[in-house]
């Protein structure tokens, strides 16, 4: 007697797929998260702001005070030709109904995500070509200095010269291999293993990275172009100095009737923002020598 087994009838199998969908490995969205300033408008913002204040003196009873000038510019935001990020992905119904997955709604998350990761790119470092944004490391009169990975001095260093400017720096910001070379310097003795930083990874609370007291952000999104390419960097910034101008968030659309004729929908994720520095010395750009 033979008996039919799985091995022989693979066709007579049922296949299930899982209802899991998993998402490609990405860094988080962290410009936002740092806490910049957001200012809501669909319209050009103008930040006004004082260039320099006045001498003020000693000046003796009865005597003239000495006339001051107060210089006046402006930060603008969201011009009429900034361009805003758009995807767009079409699908058949069949595709719709038949899916495992609920996959009108992982799309509109997927897309939301994707726009996303493009905006703090852009926010962090892009070059502003073609009406798009041009990132807080990209803006006209950043501090800048040098950085050497072996020694942490550069690191304080950075830290004077945005202290020095008056700036009271918020974050570190740098890329995951950046931050590994950093806490690997140990002791300088010979033969000596035990790290010169916190043993736990400048890991306060369990979660949160720190260097010299600020919390480190993790990011590629750090320029890599310039007259050191390739080179590692190092960001610190004020992000209570930063601005972002924000006309649309994320605006998901379904398309149900464009396509109609291919019995087919579309799904549209639309987002316009903008990003400036209240004062350029915001950001001290540290460049691997």
């Amino acid at each position: 007697m033979a008996i039919e087994v799985t091995s022989g009838n693979s066709t007579l199998i049922q296949s299930q797929v899982s209802s899991l969908l998993v998402q490609p490995l990405e860094q988080a969205s962290t410009f936002l998260a740092a806490g910049p300033v957001i200012l809501d408008s669909s319209s050009p913002v103008r930040v006004p702001r004082i260039v320099n204040g006045t001498t003020a003196g000693f000046v003796a009873e009865g005597a003239q005070i000495t006339d001051g000038d107060v210089a006046f510019d402006e930060v603008t935001l969201l011009p009429s030709t900034l361009k805003g990020l758009k995807t767009l992905v079409k699908l058949s119904n069949e595709l719709i109904r038949t899916s495992v997955v609920g996959l009108e709604a992982v799309l509109r998350t997927r897309l939301v995500t994707d726009v996303a990761n493009a905006l703090d790119k852009a926010m962090w470092d892009g070059d502003g070509a073609s009406n798009t944004i041009k990132g807080v490391f990209r803006q006209t009169g950043i501090e800048t200095g040098t950085l050497v990975l072996t020694d942490p001095d550069s690191l304080i260093d950075g830290l004077a010269k945005a202290q020095g400017n008056k700036v009271s720096p918020s974050h570190w910001v740098m890329t995951s291999a950046t931050w590994a070379t950093i806490r690997k310097n140990k002791i300088a003795a010979t033969g000596s293993k035990q790290y010169l930083f916190d043993p736990n990874g400048g890991i306060a609370g369990g979660t949160e990275l720190r260097l010299f007291g600020l919390p480190v952000i993790i990011t590629d999104n750090i320029p890599n172009t310039g007259t050191a390419p390739g080179k590692a960097r190092v960001g610190l910034v004020d992000m209570s100095k930063v601005v972002v101008a924000r006309d649309v968030d994320a605006e998901v659309k379904i398309l149900d009737q464009t396509w109609g004729d291919y019995d087919s929908i579309g799904i549209r994720v639309v987002s316009r923002w903008d990003t400036a520095l209240l004062q350029a010395k915001a950001v001290t750009l540290l460049t691997e020598a």
